[in-house]
């Protein structure tokens, strides 16, 4: 194809454009939102909290290549900064998620359980807490607990009121990837996004979380890339998020630049995330940079930097989120769903589909909500 033709096509909506989105269906991509989510999540269980970037590299050899257990040839534990030498996740293994896998699992179960009459109505916390409280508490989580979530718990436990429920961490959580399947307005989402992260009360956290869930709507039901929608959404939204997501695209710009020396260093990402930091002094031994950890300010330009930097290939995304480390699965969520959302369930590589320990429950549990039952036909919508 002549070099005048890709460039038309980089300037104008379709299947080249910019704007447009791969042709895969309706369903494709409400499943690949949950999937992608899921996958990314598992592929982080191995280096969660490992911040040394060597570090990983070294212990895998290279690229991971599939899914591994928590601290997984790094000695069985990972060097969670300011919090210790551990294994964070003692009950799962290879192709299991972290906590923030669960929690989107958590809500899936949630929302297909509740009965015909009630599928596609909002998601109501009077539901949804006695179903997180038993899955919490039940021998089924093997993974870590986030301060917020025991504090939450220990709220609910002494009879404290719904509506104030949660703590002010600043810290990014999404959990709606199924919800997707359920609601067809943005609006809807944006609940779903904001009341599964009822844990936390922080207006960036809440923010991000609702950032993410427009962007993934957008590129589901509007067809637009993750580019066009990252820049959509941060265009309606307050200056702080608008700062965060131009933080985000100017260092993919940088990065993918042949001219900057970034763009040709070993560890891009890990240096990329780095630089757009500051130091982030949380009270304890050994204070880091915020761009690695799991606050909203960094995770939120991290997050759009890999969708960016790997937009066309999603397992390559997903894979070096993974490689960067620190909490690389608060980023994973976030980069799961848009990218997952973008290209579909069907791009994921079937090693990555039959190693993910969920797939099969969470399909059929997915495929039993309104959008994506027998009697719906999505591609309709």
């Amino acid at each position: 194809m002549a070099p005048w033709v890709l460039a038309f096509a980089a300037l104008v909506p379709g299947p080249l454009g910019v704007w447009a989105a791969p042709a895969s269906s309706m369903q494709d991509r409400i499943e690949g939102a949950l999937f992608g989510t899921l996958v990314a999540d598992a592929l982080t269980l191995g280096s969660h909290y490992e911040y040394d970037a060597k570090v990983i590299k070294k212990a895998y050899g290279g690229t991971i290549s599939r899914y591994m257990a928590p601290g997984e040839l790094m000695g069985g534990t990972t060097h969670g900064v300011g919090w210790g030498r551990m294994n964070y996740h003692p009950g799962q293994k290879a192709g299991d998620q972290t906590d923030y896998g669960e929690y989107n699992l958590l809500i899936l179960e949630y929302l297909a359980q509740r009965p015909a009459a009630e599928a596609s109505k909002r998601i109501k916390l009077e539901g949804l807490i006695p179903h997180w409280k038993g899955r919490l508490t039940s021998k089924s989580w093997g993974a870590w607990k986030c301060s917020q979530t025991k504090q939450t718990l220990q709220q609910v436990q002494a009879g404290q009121p719904f509506s104030s429920l949660g703590g002010g961490s600043d810290a990014m959580s999404l959990r709606h990837a199924a919800a997707y399947a359920v609601f067809k307005s943005e609006d809807d989402i944006v609940h779903a996004a904001r009341t599964s992260m009822f844990t936390h009360r922080n207006a960036h956290s809440l923010g991000g979380g609702e950032f993410f869930g427009r962007v993934a709507f957008r590129v589901i039901h509007k067809g637009l890339k993750p580019r066009a929608a990252i820049e959509q959404v941060a265009s309606e939204m307050s200056s702080w998020f608008k700062d965060k997501v131009k933080q985000g695209i100017d260092k993919f710009e940088e990065a993918s630049n042949p001219s900057k020396q970034l763009s040709g260093e070993e560890f891009k990402d890990d240096l990329a995330m780095t630089s757009m930091a500051r130091l982030w002094d949380v009270g304890k031994s050994e204070p880091i940079k915020v761009g690695k950890a799991s606050p909203t300010e960094g995770t939120l330009p991290s997050s759009v930097y890999i969708i960016l930097m790997y937009e066309e290939d999603l397992a390559a995304a997903l894979k070096a989120n993974a490689m960067v480390g620190g909490d690389n699965a608060s980023r994973a969520v976030a980069i799961g769903l848009v990218l997952g959302a973008y290209h579909g369930a069907s791009a994921i590589p079937a090693e990555l589909r039959s190693g993910l320990n969920a797939w099969s429950k969470a399909e059929g549990l997915l495929r039993k909500l309104p959008l994506l039952s027998k009697a719906t036909k999505v591609d309709e919508l």
